[in-house]
């Protein structure tokens, strides 16, 4: 069974096709890029995914769930994460990670808010207003919150936005940690080129909506004859080199 499989998934607003025919699957405990400009579909794909949009057409099935039917057995198991979307400005740290915790039953939850603290580096913030905090600072509280269940599908949209390098590598090593001690699938949106060839076994190239090219990094970096994948990203979005419809 594959953690995720998605096929033909379409979501139109209007005249505006913002994911257009969409296939894939991830099997269990690898990690899954997906990259692409702004307004690519990367979001939309992720929201349908949640639950939060509902597909024009198509279909997503997550941990064996049909997310049209039966979806909250899925979301039990599932987190995301973005640095885009504000927690609660005047809850603290702490205050947060709890209410996260309650709403999935943690059991356990102090202990493992103490867990998630010390290896994100939020020990001295737990007490802090969330709204106090700067971009890096709410960027690993948002990465806490997303793990605070143990989840077995983790999506996640742009995990090292506004870190700094250091702080950067370590959440990508803890990522990559945890996914080995869990066996966790994951899904990675990012602009981070390098960070996707570190962190992803496959990669999805989305354009207008569309699945444009798909391969391993190194896969991709063959066929493109280019040394990062950060010029196949600009390849494909500037139509250089050959693109796998």
């Amino acid at each position: 069974m594959q953690a995720i499989q998605v096929e033909d998934l379409t979501k139109r607003y209007g005249d505006v096709l913002a994911v257009d025919d969409v296939t894939f699957s991830l099997a269990p405990g690898r990690t899954l890029g997906l990259l692409g400009g702004n307004g690519a579909g990367k979001t939309t794909t992720i929201a349908m995914l949640l639950g939060l949009l509902i597909p024009t057409a198509g279909s997503i099935r997550i941990l064996g769930h049909d997310m049209a039917r039966d979806r909250f057995a899925a979301l039990a198991r599932m987190n995301f994460s973005s640095p885009y979307i504000a927690l609660p400005s005047r809850l603290s740290v702490a205050e947060n990670l709890r209410v996260y915790g309650h709403l999935y039953n943690v059991r356990g939850l102090e202990t493992r808010i103490r867990e998630l603290a010390m290896q994100l580096d939020l020990t001295g913030l737990l007490n802090r207003p969330a709204g106090n905090l700067s971009a890096g600072q709410k960027t690993r509280v948002a990465l806490a919150k997303s793990l605070i269940n143990r989840p077995d599908v983790l999506l996640l949209d742009e995990p090292t936005a506004s870190l700094d390098p250091d702080t950067g590598d370590m959440v990508r090593s803890w990522l990559e940690q945890y996914r080995r001690e869990s066996g966790c699938t994951i899904l990675l949106a990012s602009h981070n080129m390098a960070e996707v060839e570190r962190l992803c076994d496959h990669v999805l190239m989305l354009k207008q909506g569309c699945i444009v090219d798909s391969g391993s990094p190194p896969d991709l970096l063959d066929r493109y004859g280019r040394n990062d994948l950060e010029q196949v990203f600009l390849d494909i979005a500037r139509n250089r080199g050959t693109v796998a419809a």
